[in-house]
Parts: structure tokens; C-alpha cells; sequence
């Protein structure tokens, strides 16, 4: 059985983390038991929605059968993501899953991938997250599981490191901001390190060679006593090189490998792409281009559909801006000639349809409708009408006298 710590900064059921999920699922042997840990989560009213997205993407998107569980005897690979960290730690701890979490670690035994909270969870101390930035609690720490501690890291984890959620306010750090987590460092123990995980990115710690990578679209930030070092996504390390720049407070780089993959598009990026393409299209005018911009953008949602933490609005944002663009849509037919718009339009509506968006289908048909095309379904398909003219009201004759 393998030996693999991957610990991810965000985006763990989203496309940009598949090819990490998919190298650490080929390390397993055949008829391993899958694992889905649901504790930071459970307290939540959608915990079963959020659970079987996840579910889905793992099956579909990485080949692996994965069963929801509140333990992990037994099992070859173990996930855990998104919700509360400290709401999952105080069920880890008085329940032994913790304990059994640092023994499959210590042992350099099977595949752990924690992400987001559970991320949160791994280090000497936690950020609780939800009770400084949700609550208003003062900065602190609470206990963390330690799990690199046996390989010499004493180190906290701080996913969500560049997160720009806030705007006008600082959020990076987990949403702590500059502010607070400089005052938490001050309240680590001596010679602890914060390791700060990008958003959509792995570091992938190779527990019996003692490597560590640093995979997907960010970087790895080596942060202590004011100094910093920063391991982009390529970079592959030893864990002593890695102590090396937490003992050292960072201020000597390790040597890495450079960058090598195509950094792979968020949603939130892809759903502005697909927007940008849209208006270009429109202030043309082009009706074909603005229409595949839309369709871009669907095969966007369907890629993203599985995503449990909803960056940035997540899917629902980006289906809201598809209704808009689907809306304007009709105002380009209206000014452009419909035998070119026709087919890319009929064509966006089979696939809402093959999706199951009836409601954004109907919305679309009746958008044809207006522009003088009339769509009957039948049993071989969609059929085209041109639809009846409008008929103005009739001005009854102006009586004489």
C-alpha cells in the first residue's frame, strides 16, 4: 500500500485538482476501500447534496468508488474536505478517527488526501476559521493533529492562502488577512512554520521517499518570523530541504523543478472568459460566436457541477449568467439574420435539455419564439415552424360627424 499525504489549499471536486486526485488513485491496488470522512460537513443541512456531488466526481472524474463513512479502519484511500475544521476535530479526537488518521500517516501507509477545512486540521495547531471570520472571534488556535510532526515539519497549514473573496477586505490566509494571522504567528510554538496552500493547489508529500510536489494552479508559501519563501506549482523538494526552509525562517530558497503543466482555468475564470467572448460577439455582431460562447459556458457548468465549495458563487452564479446571456440572445436574432443564428441556437437547447435543464430550454424556445422561430418537440426531434406574426390590435374606424 502506498504512503501518500496530499493536502490541498482548495478546489479538491472541481477539474482542476482531477489529475492530482487520479496520480494518487493509481498508486492504489485493485479492490482497495474508497472513503469519503463527512465530519466537517455533517453538521450541515445539505451534508447528503454535498456528499453525493463528491461522490460523482469520484467516480467520474477519477475512477474511484467511494463509500460516505465517519471512520477510516480499514480503508486505502481517505478523503476529507470542505466545512468547519474545529466541528471535525472535536469528532476526530473523541472518537479515535484522529488517532487513527496520525497512524496511517506515521506509518506511511495508504492514500490521505485532506482538503480546505480538513487541511486546516493537519498541522500542530488549526485555524478555526468559522469562529474568527464568521463569528468575531478573537485570533487563536486550537489543537491540530500534527500529522508531519513525525517527519520532523512542525508546521500549521493555512489553505485558501490567496484567497481575493474579499475585495475591498483582506482574506487571504484562510480569511484571516495580514492582520490576524501576523498576530497568530506571534502565538505559535517556537520554531513553528505556517505552510500556506494557494487555492487549487496539492502539495503531495511522498511519505516513504520523503519528497514532497507542489501541484496544480498556485504555489506553496514557507512562511515564519516575518521571512518567506515561496515553491511554485512544479516544484518538487525533499522533506529536509523543506525543513531546511522552515528552520532556516525561510529566507534560503530550495532548489525546485520548474512549472511544467498549463495552469488550468477556475470557474470563476472560465465563466468570465465565456462573458467577455459573449460581449465581443454581441458588439460585432456576430449571433454564431455569441452562441457558442453560451454553449462554452454550459460545458463549463457541467464540468464544474460536482464542485462541493462553490468559489466565487460557484455553478449557481454561472448558471444565472448563462439565463442572461440566453436572454440576449433573442435581442441579437432580432437584429441579425435567424438562418444563421438558428442552428447553433437548437443546437445549446438539445444539450440543455440532454442535461436536464428543461427550465433554461423553455426559456430559450420562448426567446425563439419572439424572433420569429417556433420549436415543436416530437418524437424525432425538435422541429422548426416559422411562427406566426404578430398581429396588431385593429383601430376600430374613426366615426364621422
Amino acid at each position: 500500500m502506498p504512503g501518500l499525504l496530499v493536502l490541498m489549499g482548495s478546489g479538491e471536486t472541481s477539474p482542476t485538482m482531477v489529475e492530482v486526485h487520479r496520480a494518487a488513485a493509481r498508486a492504489l491496488p485493485p479492490g482497495a476501500r474508497a472513503v469519503l470522512l463527512d465530519t466537517p460537513y455533517a453538521f450541515q443541512e445539505n451534508a447528503a447534496d454535498i456528499s453525493a456531488r463528491a461522490r460523482r466526481y469520484f467516480r467520474h472524474s477519477v475512477g474511484l468508488d467511494v463509500e460516505v463513512s465517519s471512520g477510516v479502519a480499514g480503508a486505502g484511500w481517505v478523503f476529507s474536505g470542505p466545512g468547519s475544521p474545529t466541528y471535525a476535530l472535536r469528532r476526530w479526537l473523541g472518537s479515535g478517527v484522529a488517532g487513527d488518521l496520525r497512524a496511517r500517516v506515521r506509518s506511511r501507509q495508504g492514500v490521505t488526501v485532506l482538503a480546505s477545512a480538513a487541511a486546516c486540521t493537519a498541522g500542530l495547531a488549526t485555524v478555526p476559521v468559522y469562529e474568527i471570520y464568521k463569528a468575531g472571534a478573537e485570533p487563536h488556535w486550537r489543537e491540530g493533529l500534527g500529522l508531519l510532526e513525525p517527519f520532523g515539519l512542525r508546521a500549521v497549514i493555512v489553505p485558501h492562502y490567496d484567497n481575493a473573496e474579499g475585495g475591498t477586505h483582506d482574506t487571504r490566509y484562510c480569511y484571516l488577512g495580514e492582520r490576524r494571522l501576523s498576530r497568530m504567528e506571534r502565538e505559535l510554538p517556537t520554531g513553528a512554520v505556517v505552510l500556506g496552500l494557494d487555492e487549487h493547489t496539492a502539495l503531495v508529500v511522498d511519505l516513504e521517499a520523503e519528497t514532497a510536489e507542489v501541484a496544480g494552479r498556485g504555489g506553496l508559501t514557507v512562511r515564519r518570523g516575518g521571512a518567506q519563501a515561496v515553491l511554485p506549482a512544479g516544484a518538487r523538494v525533499t522533506l529536509a530541504e523543506l525543513r531546511g526552509l522552515a528552520e532556516d525562517g525561510a529566507r534560503t530558497r530550495a532548489p525546485v523543478t520548474p512549472p511544467s503543466a498549463r495552469r488550468q482555468a477556475t470557474l470563476e475564470e472560465a465563466v468570465g472568459s465565456c462573458g467577455r467572448r459573449f460581449d465581443a460577439a454581441a458588439a460585432r455582431p456576430d449571433p454564431v460566436a455569441a452562441a457558442r460562447a453560451v454553449l462554452d459556458l454550459e460545458a463549463e457548468i457541467v464540468r464544474w457541477a460536482a464542485d462541493t465549495e462553490e468559489d466565487a458563487g460557484g455553478v449557481e452564479q454561472a448558471r444565472e449568467l448563462m439565463r442572461l446571456l440566453i436572454g440576449r440572445l433573442g435581442e441579437l436574432a432580432a437584429t441579425a439574420a435567424l438562418g444563421r443564428l438558428a442552428v447553433p441556437l437548437l443546437e445549446l437547447r438539445a444539450e440543455l435539455r440532454a442535461q436536464g435543464r428543461y427550465d433554461v430550454a423553455d426559456a430559450l424556445r420562448a426567446v425563439l419564439l419572439q424572433a420569429g422561430l417556433k420549436v415543436e418537440d416530437t418524437r424525432q426531434g425538435p422541429h422548426r415552424l416559422p411562427a406566426p406574426p404578430s398581429r396588431e390590435p385593429e383601430t376600430p374606424p374613426e366615426k364621422s360627424g
